[in-house]
């Protein structure tokens, strides 16, 4: 998002520069804006409103005000009404418009002016050279006009290949570093790209900024380095999880941690968010005579590793050389799909030209440089509309609130269906049926609801009803009940028939029995046509009725026969997590497995006796004892051998206890983001 241009000294008085119904009537025409064209169209010269001058004016007009407030929401209030993306949508409107009909642009208008981040009462002090904003691109076409702008700038042969340098976009607080006869004398945030606020003290408890750097050695005596300040992302999960058990408000996003630990008065409080600084760019130098120093490198990634030599934080490892624009578009595509697996929130990657005197003749325009160009990453959030609240009992009869929204576009796929987790979660941020929402998906996977927009509403918003009976058949003769120390309401007596379809699932699922070929649908219809009634059925269903059925034939069938015979030879580990045992998960179904031969000794195993296995409580001791002493539940494990289902130990499930000597027994290895060179499942089994 451009940074904001319009300086609101005072954050005490939001209603008084835009009183609710304001918001409102702003928000609503954020709304028309947005839908107005398809803003899934990233080509600005057909985002537009089409149409003469005067429909133009008039949209120029409205852009300018809602670029104005949702700027006001997102850098003074620190509570943003719309996602980044539609922002940019927003912008990029308005800069078509502009160029189409020049007349309408004014010197007031957002894109005419360099973004501003003061926000405080901290002192400015000036930057050596403005730090100016960056165009956005969103796909390959853009990158390519891009490198046919470089080359018509710099006057290149169009099949000429330029070098380019691609540097992660860090998402956090931008900041400039002025060093000195090789002393750390001055840092200041970015502001308005002229004029930032000075945050020298705050810098220098940060211990990756160095106090000294030994610049003189090579003939410099003043410079200015560009950098951006940030919290790692599991400093940031620590630091919220403090916070919560100390009863403070918690951080929004490490973005808003990082900057604002940036401006607070108290360097303590910086150190204590676990701020960190990259330094990206060396934007000034000048010699020991005085003289500025255009010429001391040749390319910018030789100054940034340079500046490394020195001591400072600069982004090797998601950095490239790329020897034409198609290495580039492939690198952005690569990070794009595995920036989840990067230790820091990045929202895109910076392409610059890399042979400086090359940028020197491509030049500046009054906004951004014309030698380089953000690649956003696809949306992680947007704003949908909640239209209804459903719930869904899940294997072990734990009922779940699932938001139905108008589908909406992130990350690259539509969504339409968010858990809401349970009732304290709805609660505490305040969902409404009806509500206008902020969705993201946490890891490019899992998508959920950060919070309604509360002040779009209109009143017709209807906090959600949570049940008291069974939503499937609501049957008054069975509450649902919620055990202490537990957020899920749960349904303790099925009679619709709900909890076993969901354990069904879960017995052939991935990560229990891994039987290929049973969808959920499957299911479901075998289910109906009576063949399942327990997990035992599954290993004698008739694969010559199923070769039958519409949409089977003989070779799924077999295919399917095949599956379920393999099934049949799995560690009883994988069995174990099949059964549905409330708490009993895949971690807790290899430390049980190691400690039998036959599954059924567990008929013989009291509470104590499991509490004595390491990482084993209470409670799922006492959940595996109910199951065991339950006669329906070992008829049907006995049912199950019978079938050809193995219940004895194998060699892999006594792996565990052979090992208790290893440098990782009774370590936790936790694995995030995209793994580049095999699987997770894979990945977890050689750990």
């Amino acid at each position: 998002m451009p940074n904001l241009w319009l300086i609101f000294k005072n954050k005490n008085y939001p209603t008084a520069m835009y009183p609710v119904e304001e918001q409102r009537r702003i928000n609503e025409i954020s709304k028309q804006l947005l839908t107005s064209n398809n803003v899934e169209e990233r080509n600005p010269e057909t985002i537009g409103n089409g149409g003469n001058a005067a429909e133009a004016a008039k949209t120029v007009a409205d852009l300018h005000q809602v670029l104005r407030y949702h700027e006001w929401r997102y850098y003074i209030m620190d509570d943003p009404q719309i996602s980044d993306y539609e922002y940019d949508m927003l912008y990029k409107k308005l800069e078509s418009l502009e160029d189409r009909f020049p007349e309408l642009q004014t010197p007031d208008s957002p894109t005419m002016r360099v973004g501003d981040d003061r926000v405080s009462d901290m002192p400015t002090v000036p930057h050596l050279t403005p730090m100016l904003s960056l165009e956005n691109s969103y796909n390959a076409e853009d990158l390519n006009d891009f490198d046919e702008q470089v080359k018509k700038l710099a006057d290149l042969e169009a099949d000429t290949d330029i070098e380019y340098v691609v540097e992660p976009k860090f998402d956090g607080g931008t900041i400039a570093l002025v060093y000195e006869n090789d002393a750390l004398l001055r840092a200041a945030t970015r502001g308005n790209g002229v004029m930032g606020e000075e945050m020298t003290h705050n810098a220098k408890v940060m211990r990756s900024i160095p106090l000294k750097a030994a610049f003189s050695k090579s003939g410099i005596r003043k410079v200015e380095l560009r950098g951006e300040a940030l919290i790692r992302k599991d400093i940031f999960e620590k630091a919220n999880k403090q916070r919560e058990a100390d009863g403070l408000q918690l951080f929004a996003n490490p973005r808003n941690a990082a900057t604002g630990g940036l401006r607070t008065k108290d360097p303590k409080e910086t150190k204590a968010r676990g701020i960190e600084a990259f330094v990206y760019q060396l934007g000034y130098a000048e010699n020991t005579e005085g003289v500025v120093v255009y010429n001391k490198f040749k390319t910018h990634h030789d100054s940034i590793e340079y500046l490394g030599t020195l001591g400072f934080k600069i982004p090797s490892a998601a950095t490239k050389v790329c020897k034409n624009i198609a290495e580039v578009i492939a690198f952005c595509n690569e990070w794009q799909e595995k920036r989840d697996s990067y230790d820091y929130e990045i929202d895109g990657m910076v392409v610059k030209v890399n042979d400086l005197e090359l940028q020197s003749r491509c030049g500046y325009t009054s906004h951004h440089p014309r030698w380089a160009i953000a690649f956003k990453f696809k949306a992680k959030q947007a704003t949908t509309k909640l239209l209804n609240v459903e719930y869904q009992v899940g294997k072990v009869g734990s009922i779940t609130p699932v938001a139905k929204l108008q589908p909406v576009q992130l990350a690259g796929v539509t969504v339409s269906s968010v858990s809401l987790h349970n009732e304290d979660f709805i609660a505490s941020k305040d969902i409404r049926i009806g509500d206008t929402v902020l969705v993201e998906r946490a890891g490019d996977v899992i998508p959920y609801i950060v919070k309604p927009i509360v002040d779009l509403r209109d009143g017709s918003e209807q906090v959600s009803q949570y049940p008291k009976f069974c939503p499937i058949n609501k049957n008054e003769q069975v509450a649902l009940v919620r055990e202490e120390g537990e957020s899920a309401w749960r349904c303790p007596e099925c009679t619709c028939g709900a909890q076993p379809f969901q354990r069904f699932v879960y017995h052939a699922s991935k990560d229990a029995m891994d039987i290929e070929g049973l969808s959920k649908a499957t299911i479901e219809r075998f289910q109906q046509l009576g063949w399942l009634k327990t997990i035992a059925d599954f290993y004698r269903l008739d694969y010559d009725a199923i070769s039958k059925l519409e949409g089977f034939g003989k070779k799924s069938a077999d295919n399917l026969e095949k599956a379920i015979e393999k099934a049949k030879k799995n560690p009883i580990q994988r069995l174990l997590n099949s059964l549905s045992v409330h708490h009993l998960g895949r971690k807790a179904s290899k430390l049980l497995a190691a400690e039998v031969d036959h599954v059924l000794d567990f008929t013989h195993f009291d509470v104590a006796k499991l509490t004595a296995i390491k990482e084993i409580g209470p409670v799922l001791a006492q959940n595996v004892v109910d199951y065991f002493q339950n006669e329906k539940n070992i008829a049907v494990l006995k049912d199950m051998e019978s079938l050809g289902v193995n219940l004895k130990a194998t060699d892999e499930d006594r792996k565990l206890a052979q090992n208790t000597e290893g440098v990782l027994f009774g370590k936790t290895i936790l694995f995030t983001g995209t793994l580049m060179q095999f699987p997770r499942e894979q990945a977890e089994k050689a750990a």
